[in-house]
């Protein structure tokens, strides 16, 4: 006889409510019974909704049906998904950002992505290649701030594609300041002082000009 095993308290516990196995609580396998259906529909979910269907699928995929569950973890599961079954993004709110083997090729393509988010990296990858002597410092970049911006601006189709072209041109504005600062003082390597005014004459357009950002690549 296989041995069973109550999750419930674990629905419960990740999606904050309280208690080890709260009434009304029920297998993963009987989600599709009349009677389960019912509580479901008197708690005022959808369970023809792609949000209630991308919630029950990642339910299933973290066990398998002798697992629990209950209203309010579905309910909240549910919550991180829109209507469309996408799952929204806990940082910034925003559903379109989840890479997976579907949409891993299609993401990769180049879009047109506004001039105002361009600018905005092209300012903020410069003040930080001058403060870290063109060292790329995760710990202390902005770089998730100007992505987030970007991706307000954008529809959920094209969020992924969005970044991955704006990350192309972030790599046009890093060469572009590490061949001005060679430029400057052909000794310099990076980690060291970047000789003063070095960056002066690099601007946004010039940096962009004769650059495909599809080829973009970093020395």
């Amino acid at each position: 006889m296989s041995r069973i095993t109550d999750y419930a308290f674990l629905f419960q516990k990740s999606f904050g409510t309280s208690g080890v196995n709260a009434i009304g609580s029920f297998q993963l396998s009987q989600l599709n019974s009349s009677s389960v259906q019912s509580q479901l529909k008197a708690a005022g979910i959808n369970t023809n909704s792609k949000q209630y269907k991308a919630a029950v699928k990642k339910m299933m995929s973290a066990g398998n049906g002798a697992m629990y569950g209950n209203i309010q973890g579905i309910k909240n599961l549910m919550s991180h998904y829109d209507k469309d079954g996408d799952y929204i993004n806990p940082v910034n709110g925003l559903a379109g950002l989840l890479v997976t083997d579907d949409n891993e090729n299609s993401r990769r393509r180049i879009i047109s992505i506004p001039d105002s988010s361009k600018e905005e990296m092209y300012e903020l990858t410069k003040k930080e290649f001058l403060r870290e002597n063109g060292v790329h410092n995760g710990d202390t970049t902005k770089r998730t701030d100007v992505y987030n911006n970007l991706y307000r601006k954008m529809s959920k189709k094209d969020r992924l594609a969005a970044g991955y072209t704006l990350e192309k041109y972030e790599r046009i504005y890093r060469q572009a300041f590490y061949d001005a600062a060679k430029k400057a003082d052909p000794n310099w390597e990076i980690g060291k002082p970047i000789k003063a005014g070095a960056l002066d004459d690099v601007t946004r357009e010039t940096a962009e000009t004769g650059k495909s950002p599809a080829q973009a690549t970093l020395s």
